[in-house]
């Protein structure tokens, strides 16, 4: 079982996601430009990405857990560069 990391601020949230695991899933095509990447992490908003991550791992048979990560006032995660493929 894997831990993956929630971080969200006063007004939203995102799933930190390493890019390679969106690439074996099969949905990097699939990621909006509301998401966000820095490195080979990508942080995924949670209104569609997010939940789109999560099916993608039931349908593959996978469990994971989340640790959650809370930023008063406005997150760094928002000055990161927009998702592109």
């Amino acid at each position: 079982m894997k831990t993956y990391r929630f971080h969200s601020d006063s007004g939203h949230g995102w799933l930190a996601v390493k890019r390679i695991e969106l690439i074996a899933l099969g949905i990097i095509h699939q990621i909006s430009p509301y998401s966000y990447e820095n490195g080979n992490t990508v942080y995924l908003e949670e209104d569609a990405d997010a939940q789109l991550f999560l099916d993608a791992l039931i349908n593959n048979g996978m469990e994971c857990v989340f640790k959650e990560s809370y930023k008063d006032g406005r997150s760094p995660i928002r000055s990161y560069e927009g998702f592109t493929i």
